[in-house]
Parts: structure tokens; C-alpha cells; sequence
């Protein structure tokens, strides 16, 4: 074995010893951001509940109406509608987080996010040596995407909570799927170190492909933010029409975002990345033109990724358009993400194509 080999040989076995820390410290953050949630205080959180029983009573009594007496005539104010644009968008406050407000709850989270950080730096460093290991674009096969993509991932949640973001709600949601992300890439996808099939010796490569990670990452994100929305919003459709939820339910969904929150987060997540996505496909198939001669060749991870756009698209016109807000404009976003989950995962592994690069 020459010396470069045994080198890369153990930049590959550091990458992989910083993955599995990486695991072991999320799974630290993981349990951290669980205290967080059973040990912040559940007395402050019936803020929903309240206003909207406030809003159904003031409904219930009628509008006021102010009369003004002017040089003897008797003027009627008109009393202001209040016209709702869409699903969801109710009068009520925000929750007040996963630690309910509590300062016990609000330190288990501190320590969940720092937690966080650490993991991050140390997955960031696995990527790193892998991509040293191979003396490339750490890109190549699944196993390198998803580790790269959970790496992604977290960063962008960092990145939003360093912009003074009100997302640590996001905290349990994203680390209980990275550390799946991550168990599935060290088990099923795992692909020894090696070099790129010809096709993918390009810079084309480092633009293409971390734009499309870039973009999942931050399309996960508005996924989330879409799912809890639903939840909540059935939930505060529950108790404005007179029903009881279930204690968990109100346990957990109080503290979150008001539902409008939660949907203008996701629909401002998804809009800003769109453009770029949109970017991601125009440069792979200036790549497929210069790889294989034809910009589109309806390659299945092609069809899936045009698809996953027109999802999107779809999604953002019914946003601009009044009769689709709210829930259709969530199930249109989820099926968007679901297509994007079948582009990663069942393109890659299950259908055969010039994209065919999953290694398992």
C-alpha cells in the first residue's frame, strides 16, 4: 500500500469515528430537547384556548356601535369586518416555546441547542475528512449525500436561530430525524471511499450538487414547519368549535407557533428557496450537455426533480390565490416534499438511470 493510500485510508476511519460521535452527542441533544419539553412548565400554556374562547364571546354578544350626535342628526358608525384570508389565520398568540416559559425548561433547551452545535461541528468534521479521504467533493455516492445533507440540515436550524429566529420548536423534530438520516446512512447506504464514475468530474459538480442539498435541506425544513401547522390548526378548529382535546395534545400543541405563524413560516421558507432550486435544475442540464451531450434526457431523477418543481410551484401559486390558503396549500406542499423524498431516496436506490449513483 503506498503512503497515499494508508493516508486516505485513515482520513476515511476519522471521518467515520466523527460520525458516530456525532450521533452520540445528537443523541445527547436529543434527550436534552426531550427534558426541555417534559420539564418546562404546562401552567402557562392555555393562551390558545383563551382567545379564542374570548373571540367566540365577543362574536357571541355582537359588534358595538358607537353613536354620534352632530348639530342634532344621529350618526351610525359602521362597525369594521374583520375579513379572514385564510385557513388558520386566527386571533391568537403564539406559544411560548417548548420550555412553556418556564426557566427550568428554557436551560434543558439552552443545553439541547449547545448540544447541537457540538454535534454539528463534529459531523461537519466527518464530512470534511471524507472528503479528504477521497480528494473531492464528499457528493459521490448516498451515504456521502446524506451525511452532508443532515450536516445541511442542522446548520440551516443554527442558522436560523443565530438570526434571533423563534425556531428552537424545530429542536426534537430535527434531531429525531437526523439521527435517523444518519442510522440509515451507516448502516444500508455505507459506501467505502472511492473516485467519482467519469460522468461526475465536473465543476459542475460542486455547483449542482450542493445547491440541490442546500435545497432539500431548507424544503425539510418548510416540510416540519408544514406538518405542525396542520396539527395545530385542526387543534385550534377543535376548540373554536367547542371541542375538548386530549391533555398531550394541549400539552404540546400550545406551546408552539399559532397556526398562521406556523404557515407563514413554512410559505416563507419554501418561497425563498424556490429560485434556487429552480437554479439547481437549469445547472444539471447545462451538466447532462456537457456530460452526455443533451441538456434533457428524461432521466428518471430528471422527471422527479422537474416534478418536485412543479409541486412547489404549484404550492406557491395556490399561496397568491384566495380560495387555496391554509390546509390545500399544506397538502400541496406536502405532496411537493413527498416528491422530493422519492427524488432522494427511491430514484437513487430503486430505479435505474444515468443518476444511478447510490452505491448500495
Amino acid at each position: 500500500m503506498t503512503l497515499a493510500a494508508a493516508t486516505n485510508e485513515h482520513l476515511a476511519s476519522i471521518s467515520n469515528t466523527l460520525i458516530y460521535s456525532s450521533m452520540a452527542v445528537y443523541t445527547l441533544a436529543f434527550f436534552a430537547y426531550i427534558a426541555e419539553w417534559l420539564f418546562g412548565s404546562r401552567s402557562k400554556v392555555a393562551r390558545t384556548a383563551a382567545a379564542l374562547t374570548a373571540g367566540t364571546a365577543a362574536k357571541a354578544s355582537g359588534p358595538a356601535v358607537t353613536v354620534k350626535q352632530a348639530g342634532g342628526t344621529t350618526v351610525l358608525e359602521r362597525p369594521k369586518v374583520v375579513v379572514r384570508s385564510a385557513s388558520g389565520a386566527r386571533d391568537v398568540p403564539d406559544g411560548p416555546g417548548a420550555h412553556g416559559g418556564d426557566a427550568q425548561g428554557d436551560l434543558y433547551g439552552r443545553v439541547a441547542v449547545s448540544l447541537t452545535v457540538l454535534a454539528f461541528l463534529v459531523e461537519l468534521g466527518g464530512v470534511v475528512a471524507r472528503a479528504a479521504s477521497v480528494q473531492r467533493a464528499p457528493w459521490g455516492n448516498m451515504y456521502e449525500f446524506n451525511i452532508t445533507f443532515s450536516t445541511v440540515a442542522v446548520g440551516v436550524y443554527l442558522a436560523l436561530l443565530a438570526l434571533k429566529k423563534n425556531v428552537r420548536w424545530l429542536g426534537l423534530f430535527l434531531i429525531t430525524t437526523v439521527l435517523l438520516d444518519l442510522g440509515l446512512a451507516v448502516t444500508v447506504l455505507y459506501t467505502a471511499s472511492d473516485q467519482l464514475v467519469p460522468a461526475l468530474h465536473s465543476y459542475w459538480l460542486y455547483i449542482h450538487v450542493s445547491t440541490a442539498i442546500f435545497c432539500g435541506a431548507v424544503f425539510y425544513v418548510g416540510a416540519v414547519a408544514t406538518i405542525l401547522y396542520l396539527f395545530k390548526d385542526a387543534y385550534e378548529t377543535k376548540l373554536q368549535t367547542g371541542g375538548k382535546p386530549g391533555a398531550f395534545a394541549t400539552s404540546v400543541l400550545e406551546r408552539l407557533p399559532a397556526s398562521a405563524s406556523l404557515d407563514k413560516f413554512a410559505y416563507r421558507v419554501n418561497a425563498a428557496v424556490f429560485p434556487l432550486w429552480t437554479f439547481t435544475i437549469i445547472a444539471g442540464a447545462i451538466w447532462a450537455g456537457d456530460a452526455w451531450g443533451r441538456y434533457w434526457n428524461w432521466d428518471p431523477k430528471e422527471t422527479w426533480s422537474f416534478i418536485t418543481w412543479v409541486g412547489y410551484a404549484c404550492y406557491l401559486h395556490a399561496r397568491a390565490t384566495a380560495g387555496w390558503k391554509g390546509r390545500k396549500a399544506a397538502y400541496l406542499a406536502m405532496l411537493a416534499f413527498a416528491c422530493w423524498l422519492f427524488n432522494y431516496y427511491g430514484v437513487n436506490i430503486f430505479v435505474t438511470g444515468k443518476h444511478s449513483y447510490a452505491g448500495v
